[in-house]
């Protein structure tokens, strides 16, 4: 077992029994205050540990460790320094904040220096993301869509169960929970009319996804295989791959979807640790035909994360639209880094991959407005008395996820985003 994810640790710092983030988790991100410049920090409870503080007190002296790596705007620079340190910094902070540690939580100043809570600080983008890849890994989501657009027969394409689709996305404009998404301009074309119109789109989705971030890079030419990936994942966040769905219509043949994502991507703000989700990994779906020899993998590479879609009108409350899982996934993660890395494309560090829109096995599992509603076909009642066939302007989408098991929670918080009208 890794040491910090002992079920038996508890913190010396009161937590709640449904936080998201007990000493079991620890996760890392990036965060400011009115006090405190960009610097990385770790969620313990409703608190956020200041690594650069506690690293300025010494107390990473024996993992010889430049200091200054915590106090940086982005994570990049630590995940560099490899899955060793990863692990034995997780470790260390496990141990100062157990409830048997008195290094800080005996100096009560030490403690004003160290915490502040996570209520008085700004998140800001946890990874420098240089490449981003979605991928399009959920079979039921892959069913449903090609039930509704092509052959309910033959809802798949015949390349689906062989290899894991995915297309190289916008990094730039990959942004952090709390940042407001302006609804897109693009060219649409009626199915009735002659030609296209250009204006804001009329079918604005989310889609439930989560994503990885890569720790470690490799040499152009270079291959990962799936038993190898785990050393070159560093954790994982939610993801909310906004969507143009009139605008995706129009454009995606035959190259595939290009603005109708381009404009915003919605992550979370704190990224959770593998070593932090290893106690909640599951067998996947069987697949079949079996992968070819360069996807074959060994070992439970799905994780058991329960997910959920809010939806909360302007001024009105929040309204539970889907309850998913990523244990439902047909491709793992394992096997997506294995295939984006196996025609030799350079892996980077801080590249982020998100899974595909997450639907399940019946309705009110699944991961887009574009399948929820069956195209606009049977819009969702609110709790107001109003419908949604699509996402309207000053919605705020939200979405949250934790794994749990033996009474312990590891929790992602959430990714919180609201729609602003085009200009």
């Amino acid at each position: 077992m890794i040491k910090a994810n002992d079920p038996a640790l508890h913190s010396w710092i009161e937590i709640a029994p449904d936080s998201d983030f007990p000493i079991q988790n620890l996760p890392f991100g990036i965060f400011e205050s009115a006090t405190r410049d960009p610097r990385v920090g770790v969620a313990i409870g409703e608190y956020v540990l200041d690594l650069y503080a506690v690293a300025q007190h010494n107390l990473f002296e024996l993992l010889d460790i430049d200091p200054t790596v915590f106090h940086r705007p982005y994570l990049n620079d630590f995940i560099a320094l490899g899955k060793p340190v990863w692990r034995a910094v997780r470790n260390r902070v496990s141990e100062l904040l157990r409830n048997d540690n008195e290094e800080i939580s005996g100096n009560s100043r030490l403690m004003q220096e160290c915490l502040i809570k996570r209520s008085d600080v700004r998140m800001r983008m946890p990874v420098k993301v240089g490449n981003y890849t979605d991928f399009y890994s959920s079979i039921e989501h892959a069913t449903n869509v090609g039930t509704m657009f092509r052959d309910p027969k033959n809802a798949l394409l015949p390349n689906w169960k062989h290899i894991p689709i995915g297309y190289h996305g916008r990094a730039s404009s990959i942004v952090v929970s709390g940042t407001n998404i302006r609804r897109p301009n693009g060219q649409t074309k009626a199915p009735d009319a002659d030609a296209p119109t250009f204006g804001p789109s009329r079918l604005l989705d989310f889609e439930l996804e989560v994503a990885f971030i890569t720790g470690r890079e490799t040499k152009l030419g270079d291959m990962i295989s799936p038993d190898e990936a785990d050393d070159y994942i560093f954790g994982l966040v939610l993801f909310n791959d906004w969507s143009a769905r009139d605008i995706q219509t129009w454009e995606y043949v035959p190259l595939g979807p290009f603005l109708a994502k381009s404009f915003a991507s919605s992550i979370s703000p704190w990224v959770v640790t593998l070593d932090a989700l290893e106690p909640f990994r599951v067998k996947g779906p069987v697949q079949d035909p079996k992968p070819l020899p360069y996807l074959e993998f060994r070992g439970d590479h799905n994780y058991d994360i329960n997910l959920e879609v809010l939806l909360k009108p302007e001024d009105g409350v929040e309204n539970s639209i889907c309850r998913s899982n990523f244990r439902y996934m047909y491709w793992n993660m394992n096997q997506q880094l294995a295939h984006q890395s196996s025609n030799g494309c350079n892996i980077q560090v801080g590249d982020m991959y998100a899974s595909g829109t997450i639907s399940g096995p019946d309705k009110t599992s699944y991961g887009s407005m574009l399948e929820l509603t069956w195209r606009g076909t049977q819009p969702i009642q609110l709790s107001d008395g109003t419908q949604r066939k699509f996402i309207n302007d000053y919605d705020t989408v939200i979405m949250r996820g934790f794994a749990e098991r033996n009474g312990i929670r590891v929790g992602f918080g959430e990714v919180r985003s609201k729609v602003l009208p085009a200009l």
